[in-house]
């Protein structure tokens, strides 16, 4: 049967309406899929669709909404962590020992072991560290040994070495973030760098997401840092 624009009411209900039902039983079962992303993919499933269907006059909208809609949830969401599993075997010390300077070098081994304790890809971890102190230059990381950013009661937290920084890291990040869910950096940056947040007059959270992921990126595919 020939169908005409998507603009009828009808079909462009049913349209929502199937594509709705269909994106809800996919959620749980699309690992990079989630509610807060459901609307821009059901619009771009949509469009897609108009799209397609102004280029053919005899189509099944049906099946053409399932084939654009499965093409747009087989894309992994940006800023997904590279290891599904965050299995801590990705990424060794002695790799990363060639991105780190300053109070960061030669760490790769601390890395690599607080990865292997708390299952988390050690590149995570040091995408981290290079962001928050500037690969290990910062005063924080100088003078506190504090390589994450990480706030105490009176502030940034002082520890009496790099190891017990990087670890006190890993812990944070396996039982209040990866355990509940915060599985891609962006949504780990929501809470861990907020932004608009009271101690960060200067906006620098504003970069935190796409800093730490650029990090994680170069660290991951084995390039040079910038």
């Amino acid at each position: 049967m020939n169908i005409g624009s998507l603009s009828s009411n009808w079909l462009l209900q049913k349209t929502i309406l199937d594509t709705a039902r269909l994106g809800q039983s996919n959620l749980s079962n699309q690992s990079g899929l989630t509610s807060s992303s459901f609307e821009n993919l059901l619009q771009q499933v949509l469009l897609q669709t108009e799209l397609n269907q102004k280029s053919t006059s005899n189509l099944d909208i049906s099946s053409l909404l399932l084939t654009s809609f499965n093409s747009f949830v087989s894309q992994p969401e940006v800023g997904t962590l590279q290891t599904t599993s965050l299995t801590p075997a990705k990424t060794g010390g002695d790799d990363l020992n060639s991105h780190l300077k300053g109070v960061l070098q030669n760490t790769g081994h601390l890395f690599e072991e607080a990865g292997k304790k708390y299952d988390i890809d050690p590149a995570l971890l040091a995408a981290i560290s290079i962001h928050e102190t500037g690969n290990g230059s910062s005063n924080a990381a100088r003078f506190k040994l504090n390589v994450a950013g990480m706030m105490g009661k009176n502030g940034l937290k002082s520890y009496s070495s790099i190891e017990e920084s990087i670890f006190d890291m890993a812990r944070n990040l396996r039982q209040n973030y990866l355990d509940k869910g915060k599985l891609t950096i962006a949504q780990i940056g929501a809470k861990y760098a907020p932004i608009g947040a009271a101690n960060d007059p200067t906006q620098l959270n504003n970069h935190w997401v796409t800093g730490v992921q650029r990090y994680f990126d170069t660290l991951t595919m084995g390039s040079n840092l910038a």
